[in-house]
């Protein structure tokens, strides 16, 4: 929800699937293998988080 309200606002009527569909779709630019993502990490019950791996 945090991404939501930061990003389209309180005001915001679509669905919440539309975070996870905007995550997809920069894994898929950013990701050398989009299905075993390395840069954008899900974290369960949180949401998501970048790490840049060494």
């Amino acid at each position: 929800m945090q991404l939501l309200d930061n990003v389209w606002g309180y005001e915001f009527f679509g669905d919440e699937s539309t975070v996870t569909v905007h995550v997809r779709r920069l894994r898929e630019k950013i990701e050398p293998d989009a299905s075993k993502p390395t840069y954008i990490q899900t974290v369960w019950g949180i949401g998501y988080k970048f790490d840049v791996p060494e």
